[in-house]
């Protein structure tokens, strides 16, 4: 079964359309389709849509619905733990994302692509869509294409769209990687952390003919706050005394340089009392008390955090097995808080 996960907030005139894009595509590969529907706290009559269209299609269509809005993150989790398939395909409610491309997101995941340089390929665990030509405002699209190249330089995940919410997952992906706030524009780089293979794959952006975009010009400085905090925890999610405490050196290192050559001085007065202003009216040694402080405060920061990281781990272990072979009992990765 590939099941489809779509978030929903104040979506109710395309809900219906929506439906009947999905099951006009009905099987993909062998594989049943099943629709689960997130309500994120629709303020219009979103939920007594799916409940209607549930009503209709028992057994293929699912629905849940949220007390209040929670975010796009807390959707997506909240269906992918309703999903029986195999495979995860995510997508938006505003009949912007084409359903007809989920066949092709499966083939080219399935299909996969070079690893290493043998030219040997490999299946993909995710295949993100990519909106090459959009149809949004300009001061959508080039912001976007902005954020989306600071995201691939910054994470070496190399993708031109990160933003597409067009993407189809293996479902153990989201065993390993738990969303909160707004990291679901960040699963594919969050996974690769985990060592999944990440792809892409050109899909068709249609215009939006109902609702309203619920993202404004807001959106980019939180996305690249998000953006920051996804760079640590990929790269010193489990060291964060590596980039604390060498920052906490580098400083300190800086201070300590200062006060050697302060000291110098000190020394040369003693033998030149005109040689230059005392040393406590130099800015300089406050500069670099300031620093050693700054250093020495960074360091045990690093160490906190270590301790921190060390004793309040989250469920999980510290590698991803793919599979295991003979007798060996590899220990699996236990599903995330």
């Amino acid at each position: 079964m590939i099941s489809i996960v779509v978030p929903v907030h104040d979506e109710e005139g395309s809900l219906r359309e929506l439906t009947e894009e999905i099951l006009a595509v009905g099987m993909v590969d062998g594989h049943l389709l099943e629709v689960i529907f997130v309500d994120d706290g629709s303020r219009d009559d979103s939920w007594s849509v799916i409940e209607q269209i549930v009503s209709l299609h028992p057994g293929l269509i699912k629905g849940i619905r949220f007390r209040r809005n929670f975010g796009k993150a807390a959707a997506l989790m909240a269906g992918v733990a309703a999903a029986s398939g195999e495979f995860i395909v995510t997508m938006d409610a505003d009949l912007q994302d084409d359903p007809a491309a989920v066949p092709a997101l499966y083939a080219a995941l399935q299909a996969g692509g070079p690893i290493g340089r043998r030219g040997k390929t490999a299946p993909f665990d995710i295949v993100s869509g990519w909106k090459k030509e959009r149809h949004d405002p300009w001061h959508k699209v080039y912001p976007s294409r902005v954020f989306n190249g600071m995201v691939s330089w910054l994470t070496g995940v190399r993708l031109h769209d990160h933003n597409c919410g067009l993407k189809i997952y293996r479902s153990e992906v989201f065993r390993e990687v738990t969303l909160y706030g707004e990291l679901h524009r960040f699963v594919p780089v969050l996974a690769a952390a985990r060592g999944f293979r990440t792809g892409e794959l050109v899909v068709r952006h249609r215009p939006r003919t109902s609702g309203s975009s619920k993202y404004g010009f807001s959106r980019f400085f939180k996305g690249f706050i998000d953006l920051l905090t996804v760079r640590f925890l990929t790269g010193f999610g489990g060291r964060p005394k590596h980039l604390l405490g060498g920052m906490g050196l580098l400083v300190m290192g800086f201070g300590l340089v200062m006060l050697a050559w302060l000291g110098g001085v000190w020394v040369a007065r003693i033998f030149d009392p005109d040689l230059g202003d005392p040393l406590h009216k130099r800015p300089m040694l406050v500069l670099a008390v300031t620093a050693l402080l700054v250093g020495i405060q960074l360091v045990s920061l690093g160490w906190l955090a270590e301790l921190l990281v060390f004793t309040h781990r989250q469920p999980g272990l510290p590698y991803s097995v793919k599979q295991s072979a003979g007798n060996s009992k590899a220990i699996v990765q236990p599903p995330g808080p």
